[in-house]
């Protein structure tokens, strides 16, 4: 079994930004959520979210081009996979957060308007 060339591609960006990113804000996210408020985000989960956005590692779930990677549940696989590597911040690092993301797939493609086949 091979990656396509999309995937790979997605796959060292996200491996890059986890190493360059997000593995180094963790220690201050847990700092935040010990001493900080007890609702919010950490500040650095901004940063975190725009440094995402900037690498085109946003909304990498929506299998529709026009909101997201424009992957299927097979390409998308080994990237959700990466993402384990840090479940407090990835998720809403890269806008898949679940419940969320089921609601988001519905909207951007309505059944009404999915292409059979």
């Amino acid at each position: 079994f091979e990656y396509g060339s999309k995937v790979d591609d997605l796959r060292s960006r996200l491996v890059a930004f986890m190493e360059e990113r997000v593995l180094p804000a963790e220690p201050v996210y847990w700092q935040h959520a010990q001493d900080g408020p007890r609702f919010g985000d950490p500040p650095i989960m901004e940063d975190v979210k725009a440094e995402a956005r900037k690498r085109g590692l946003w909304n990498l779930f929506l299998p529709n081009p026009r909101w997201g990677a424009g992957l299927t549940n097979l390409d998308y696989a080994p990237l959700a996979e990466i993402t384990g590597w840090s479940p407090a911040i990835v998720p809403e690092a890269l806008n898949c957060s679940a419940p969320d993301t089921g609601n988001m797939e519905l909207l951007a493609d309505p059944p009404d308007r999915r292409r059979s086949g």
